[in-house]
Parts: C-alpha cells; sequence; structure tokens
C-alpha cells in the first residue's frame, strides 16, 4: 500500500513539474498563469540566432516562433503564419500602427503629436488600390502616384529605409497613411523641431544611431523619433544619398513646390526646403 501511495505521490509531483516550470534563483514558484516563469534580476534571455538563410530554411515554421537575425537587417523576427515579420530598428516606445498592407509601425509621442517611428512602406492607398511601382527611370516623373525601393532593391531596402514616394502619391485622395493618420504638415514639422530646440540642434535629437554614415554628427534621438537615412530619387530617375541623409515630404505646397525636411550624417541640424513633386522622398504620418 505504502508503494502505491508513494508511486502516486510520485506522478502527481511529475504532473505539477510538467504543468509548470520555473526558472529563478530564488527558488519561488511559477506564476499561477505561466507555463513558464524565468526570473532574474541580473540576467536575460536567448532566443536562437541564425543568419537570414538559416532562418528561410525552417520549414514549417510555427505560428508565434521568434528568432534573433545576426546579418543585415539584424533584429528580432517572429513568425505570423504567412511570413517573418521584422520587429524594426527603432529606438524609444510607444503605440504602433498598421498600414493597408499590414506593416505594423511603431510609434512615438513628442510633445503634443504622435508620429511614426519608422519610414513609411505601403504599396497600396487606404482603400487598396496599389500605388504605382515605377523602376525605370524615364518613366519617374509623371502628374500620377507612384513609389519605389532605393535602387529598385526591395529586398534589402525596404525593411531598412522604407519606400520613398513622389508628391502626387502623397496627396492622393485615397491617402497614404492609415486611417486616423495622416501625411507631416509643414506645420507639424515646425512644431516638432520648435519643441525640440530648433533647427539648428532638433536633427540630433530626432537621428537614430542607427544606418547612417559616420560621423553621424550628435545623434542623441532623444525624442525616440528614430530618423534614419533613405537618399532620394531625382526627377529624371537617379537614386542618391542612401546612408547620407534622410528626406520627408510633407503634405504642404509652398507655391508650386512642396516643403520638405532633410537630415544629414555631418551635423545636428533639420533643413528645410521645398522642391518640385517629380522628386522621391520618404513619408513620415502623424496621428490625426
Amino acid at each position: 500500500m505504502k508503494t502505491i501511495v508513494l508511486l502516486l505521490a510520485m506522478l502527481l509531483f511529475v504532473w505539477q513539474a510538467a504543468a509548470q516550470v520555473s526558472i529563478n534563483d530564488d527558488n519561488s514558484a511559477p506564476d499561477s498563469s505561466a507555463m513558464l516563469d524565468v526570473k532574474s534580476a541580473a540576467r536575460g534571455v536567448l532566443v536562437p540566432r541564425m543568419t537570414s538563410s538559416q532562418r528561410a530554411l525552417i520549414d514549417p515554421a510555427a505560428l508565434g516562433l521568434l528568432v534573433f537575425q545576426t546579418d543585415t537587417p539584424a533584429g528580432f523576427y517572429y513568425f505570423d503564419g504567412t511570413g517573418w515579420i521584422f520587429l524594426g530598428i527603432h529606438e524609444g516606445g510607444g503605440g504602433h500602427v498598421i498600414d493597408a498592407d499590414g506593416n505594423s509601425y511603431p510609434t512615438v509621442k513628442v510633445g503634443e503629436d504622435e508620429w511614426m517611428q519608422e519610414n513609411l512602406r505601403v504599396t497600396h492607398y487606404r482603400n487598396g488600390d496599389p500605388i504605382d511601382l515605377i523602376t525605370v527611370n524615364s518613366e519617374w516623373s509623371r502628374p500620377d502616384g507612384a513609389y519605389c525601393w532605393y535602387n529598385n532593391d526591395e529586398t534589402d531596402n525596404k525593411l531598412l529605409y522604407g519606400a520613398l514616394y513622389n508628391w502626387p502619391a502623397v496627396m492622393d485622395t485615397r491617402n497614404l497613411c492609415p486611417a486616423g493618420w495622416h501625411v507631416a504638415t509643414h506645420a507639424e514639422w515646425i512644431i516638432l523641431t520648435t519643441y525640440l530646440g530648433g533647427t539648428a540642434i532638433a536633427g540630433g535629437k530626432i537621428k537614430s544611431a542607427l544606418l547612417f554614415l559616420p560621423p553621424n554628427e550628435a545623434a542623441s534621438n532623444t525624442s525616440g523619433f528614430s530618423a534614419t537615412p533613405g537618399g532620394f530619387r531625382m526627377w529624371d530617375g537617379i537614386y542618391s544619398s542612401l546612408t547620407e541623409r534622410g528626406y520627408w515630404w510633407t503634405s504642404t505646397l509652398d507655391g508650386t513646390n512642396a516643403w520638405y525636411r532633410t537630415v544629414g550624417y555631418s551635423d545636428a541640424q533639420v533643413e528645410v526646403y521645398s522642391i518640385g513633386g517629380d522628386f522621391g522622398f520618404s513619408v513620415r504620418c502623424v496621428k490625426d
């Protein structure tokens, strides 16, 4: 009889151990809501680290599977059931917003305005209509909305830098930004830079430490805006300045031109200019 009782007790212990696991250095029990409860004040958790080629060989991948990719673009990726989603290179915090393609962007509040922390990379307007992808240089200058990836290289440049859009795409009534969001105006950029101390120093406060060429002067990103470079496309279709500068359209006209902002690797300024709408720049959206 004692043998049977002991056996039942051992089975109960094994069942309880299998139901919940606690890993810690204070011998505390796992939280009742957790299958696995890892607790430490001095160490982290390491997930599998691999290259993009190694990640691509995981087949089938389970929904929610998480890995850390070691080659460019390095960072955390999770499998959403249909593909791998990059968790981003942003700094800072906030909420998130999802565009018409299902891309998710972290957001940050700077002053009273909430901004996307990444450059827009949507390929459809808000109503689902496709934006024209223009790869041929001679076809870039046009009256209709268009987008492209720098050097026509979606694989290497989409996640890191976002898309480049012409100004007709920015102003299309079908809207580039998700519902409840809009392309930042000239006035909203003024509010942003004024809040951060003025255009002479605001560039350093919005620049990410990532991707810009060195020395990436004064890049502190204390605002959490996480501005990255992305270059631009000229009216004749030629690409330029991928890692040197970031350029962002506003949705505001200056006569027949459109206002834009630019920051670069060599100083802390946010520069303000206007230019013709057949150039290709990045876009940041602001919450309505």
